[in-house]
């Protein structure tokens, strides 16, 4: 296949570029700067508002987040629409494309979690934490295994399904769970991540098949730390 330099002003880059030629290179031209990545992590579990966006990211200005959406917007990551009627507000969305960041933002996480400066304490979104049950899976333990688990935090819900050895998470609620696991996102983590069992301080509740949700538990391990 002949190789052809883009010249084209539409679709020219809107900031520096690093002249390399390594895709590498230019996904960083696109999610380099501060926030862009956590940005596109918000949106991976479908469309939220510009108010929701901020509110999960701690630190973020107004401002700030303007910028970055419009720049993720001008890449094809991200999109901007109005939810019909009656909602009728405006929300960002991820496209096709920007939600296959999905991978490698799973794949970062899994890689900087083993540092010994990770903190699992730390303020932690409810995307974030879904992101990294998505992550931190266990395939062997998870192979041949069929669950479905509702996950309700205050201010947002999600069900996850385990089958084939693998983990498929969507927000919303679920009739057919076999369990529901309620909480917030600290809770979730001594729950699963510490194994600290249901139902105490600072523990999610469990309600529905308690065997189902220890089972649920027991796929999901923090990887290992390196040496430090």
């Amino acid at each position: 296949m002949k190789l052809q330099k883009v010249t084209e002003v539409e679709k020219a880059p809107t900031r520096r570029w690093y002249d390399d030629a390594c895709g590498t290179a230019l996904a960083l031209e696109f999610v380099g700067e501060r926030w862009a990545l956590l940005i596109i992590r918000e949106l991976l579990y479908g469309p939220r508002r510009f108010g929701e966006i901020r509110a999960n990211l701690p630190g973020i200005s107004a401002n700030v987040l303007t910028q970055r959406l419009d720049s993720l917007e001008g890449a094809g990551i991200v999109v901007r629409r109005r939810l019909p009627s009656p909602a009728n507000i405006q929300v960002y969305d991820l496209t096709d494309w920007g939600r296959e960041a999905e991978v490698p933002i799973r794949e970062m996480g899994r890689w900087a979690a083993r540092s010994p400066l990770h903190n699992p304490l730390a303020f932690m979104s409810t995307a974030s934490a879904m992101t990294s049950l998505r992550t931190l899976i266990d395939p062997a333990k998870a192979a041949g295994k069929t669950m479905t688990v509702a996950l309700r935090f205050p201010d947002d819900a999600f069900v996850a399904r385990v089958a084939d050895g693998e983990l498929i998470i969507v927000r919303g609620e679920a009739a057919d769970a076999d369990a529901t696991l309620t909480g917030d996102t600290l809770a979730m983590r001594h729950t699963i991540y510490g194994k600290r069992g249901f139902d105490g301080d600072g523990l999610l509740a469990v309600a529905g098949d308690r065997a189902a949700a220890q089972a649920f538990v027991d796929l999901f391990a923090l990887p290992e730390k390196i040496a430090s």
